[in-house]
């Protein structure tokens, strides 16, 4: 049974689900996880509430250096574009935070969206990507930082806190939230492999 067809069935078996991933390989995971519209990233966003607690470590595990950036490789619920990246960076060790950027075709349009990955404001378990700030200091092999608040950054990023819950190992689901309020957009996520970090 695929993914999709597991998300697309009732009840869905959350537990199934998170260790149906954990069993695919890396390439598997992300094609996967492609196939998923947002009807079903939204599903999965319910299930998953305070089901698998989140860390920093899980989007930067510990053995990784300090400013090494990190590839999720994510698919969200727009109508374009909606392959993309986000890459996450320890700024040093035992931060507390990450600082990260999304990388897509629309990059050069609407800049990288920096943003500061923090404990999550509402509930125990959660992270928020924080679009309202963004990374005191470059780090090497990122794009140049840019203001979410002017341009069609803004439009895209500006006022945004995306709300991320655990699903597996490597994967994440989250919404977006404009203005403090929630919409109907989600995505998921998968870190790359880790090896010999």
């Amino acid at each position: 049974m695929s993914l999709f067809q597991m998300l697309a069935s009732k009840p869905v078996d959350f537990d199934a689900v998170s260790s149906y991933l954990d069993s695919l390989d890396s390439d598997a995971r992300i094609a996967e996880l492609r196939t998923i519209p947002g009807r079903l990233q939204q599903r999965l966003f319910e299930l998953a509430e305070g089901k698998r607690p989140l860390t920093v470590d899980h989007f930067v595990p510990s053995p990784v250096p300090d400013k090494a950036w990190i590839r999720h490789y994510g698919r969200n619920s727009l109508p374009m574009f909606s392959d993309f990246e986000k890459r996450f960076a320890r700024p040093r060790k035992g931060a507390r935070e990450l600082w990260g950027y999304n990388h897509s075709p629309a990059m050069g349009v609407v800049g990288p969206g920096y943003f500061v990955l923090r404990k999550g404001a509402d509930k125990a378990g959660e992270l928020d990507i924080d679009y309202y700030r963004t990374p005191p200091a470059h780090i090497e092999g990122g794009p140049k930082i840019t203001s979410n608040t002017f341009g069609l950054s803004f439009f895209v990023y500006g006022k945004m806190v995306d709300v991320m819950r655990g699903v597996s190992e490597h994967v994440t689901v989250g919404r977006a939230y404009k203005f403090g309020e929630a919409t109907n957009n989600y995505f998921l996520l998968c870190r790359q492999e880790i090896i010999d970090a």
